[in-house]
């Protein structure tokens, strides 16, 4: 970039990522009412906007402002257009006047002007100053009331000022517009390129702010938050209800194990661990019920973990696939090398977009069988032993698309060996230098299984550093009521 600006993420209100800043704030149905003002209600919503655009920032590399236009043949699409053309096919009109109507052509010179100058770092003093002599709105005036306004010569200036404040990807753009003869279209693509330019300059400028945001964001995040919910107290009320869950299954899980155990003490309270409570109460968000709201100390990751929980559910297929197969033709097809990575590649394409509502899931498993039984035969033909008779193919096509049926017992199993394996990476102190080992059927996703997961124990352990006290207040409110609770402290539990 060859000028950079100064920007503030606190301020620029223009980069919500999901509309109203109000659709983020989080409220229940069932929290007791509270009066609010106005002002208090914006302020939260700021901050929750802030955060999450924080957050946004440093956790995603690829974060950056697009510049998206309206759908083709929408309403507001047509909309635009229609105004657009209006307002130009009127800049054209007045400028064919006889003398010309200079007035809409100023006020745009004074639009430009203002864009010009927000490019421009403190100290550009020379070029500022030249910018405001040329693009002088009384100046122009002037020339106007005496028929001498050269806008041509103004436009050219302006392109050339905008060759040296733009990226280096604009630069055909700005060979584009020296081409262009016509000054209304000219004036137009000068817009054009101006609000591409503002959105390089965004996008520059989050690049620079990354390194800082990802230093200080534990910090941010949680100063922020104790914002959020010294202005909204009811800002913990979901996250609240979702370890109080954690907490009711892992007090009926200790109690399940005390029955079954000859001689246990049925009538002693039971000890749980709170860092336990915590884990199982991450690993519910696996599983999560996206109709459900998710926990406010959460939502900055929520598209992060649904697209985990999407992820995890394709990669079960495949092992659900691949396990059925090895159990019903595992002899035919033990000398074949990578036959299981064969099994994946043919599953992977007819899996994609399984999440989504219209797709078919019990045709796509049907597919995969059909391919699968296809596979094996054509392995045994090249090695000149029998295909597999109509009976078995028949059977491995139906219990490849029963996996899909609840309660099917290959997809549960394997449902809670990968279950086992999230839980056992959250219990490791260091997950990125030892992976725990891979539990027995996982083998075919492991590499897979160990990059979902390695991306959901980074969430999990960076939103314990942020959010640790807040949870840990919950937590003894909810295990040890009789002890004080009081504001988040500072220091932030270990695991």
């Amino acid at each position: 970039m060859k000028q950079r600006i100064s920007f503030c993420v606190e301020h620029h209100q223009q980069l919500y990522l999901w509309g109203s800043p109000c659709a983020l704030l989080p409220f229940r149905k069932s929290s007791p009412p509270k009066m609010i003002t106005f002002d208090e209600l914006m302020a939260a919503a700021r901050n929750l906007s802030n955060l999450t655009l924080v957050h946004e920032i440093a956790v995603n590399a690829n974060f950056c402002i697009k510049n998206e236009d309206f759908p083709q043949n929408s309403f507001a699409g047509t909309v635009k257009e229609i105004a657009h053309k209006a307002f130009w096919d009127l800049l054209e009109s007045e400028l064919n006047e006889d003398p010309p109507e200079y007035e809409h052509a100023i006020k745009l010179f004074e639009e430009i002007k203002e864009i010009l100058l927000s490019f421009l770092t403190p100290g550009a003093n020379r070029i500022q100053n030249q910018i405001c002599e040329v693009l002088d709105a009384d100046l122009i005036r002037q020339q106007a009331e005496h028929n001498a306004v050269d806008i041509h010569g103004l436009a050219n200036y302006i392109i050339n000022t905008m060759g040296k404040l733009c990226a280096p990807v604009r630069d055909n753009d700005i060979k584009q517009l020296k081409a262009t003869d016509n000054v209304v279209e000219l004036l137009r693509q000068i817009f054009r390129v101006l609000d591409l330019m503002k959105m390089d300059m965004a996008n520059y400028t989050i690049q620079s702010l990354r390194p800082y945001l990802q230093h200080n964001l534990v910090d941010y995040e949680r100063a922020k938050f104790q914002e959020i919910l010294e202005e909204t107290p009811s800002a913990l009320d979901l996250t609240t209800e979702w370890i109080k869950e954690s907490i009711e299954d892992e007090l009926s899980s200790v109690s399940d194990e005390l029955s079954s155990s000859p001689g246990a003490d049925s009538s002693s309270k039971p000890i749980i661990s709170p860092t336990l409570v915590l884990n199982n109460g991450y690993l519910k968000l696996l599983q999560w019920d996206y109709r459900k709201t998710f926990p406010e100390t959460l939502i900055t990751d929520e598209v992060r973990l649904q697209e985990l929980r999407e992820k995890l559910n394709q990669l079960k297929i495949i092992a659900c696939v691949c396990l059925i197969t090895n159990n019903m033709v595992g002899a035919a097809i033990a000398d074949v090398p990578d036959f299981a990575d064969q099994l994946k590649r043919i599953s992977l394409p007819l899996l994609e977009g399984m999440n989504k509502k219209t797709f078919d899931l019990k045709e796509a498993l049907n597919a995969i069988g059909v391919q699968i039984c296809s596979k094996v035969n054509r392995s045994l033909t090249e090695r000149g032993l029998p295909t597999l008779d109509a009976d078995m193919q028949s059977n491995l096509i139906g219990q490849i698309s029963h996996i899909v049926e609840e309660n099917n017992p290959i997809s549960s199993l394997i449902d809670k060996r990968i279950q086992f394996f999230m839980r056992s990476l959250l219990a490791l102190p260091n997950f990125q230098k030892c992976m725990p080992a891979m539990p027995g059927g996982l083998s075919v996703i492991q590499s897979e299984m160990e990059f979902v997961g390695s991306q959901y124990a980074s969430i999990v352990n960076f939103n314990k550093r942020v959010y640790g006290p807040f949870y840990a207040n919950i937590l003894r409110k909810l295990l040890f009521p009789e002890a004080p609770v009081g504001k988040a402290e500072t220091e932030t539990p270990t695991n």
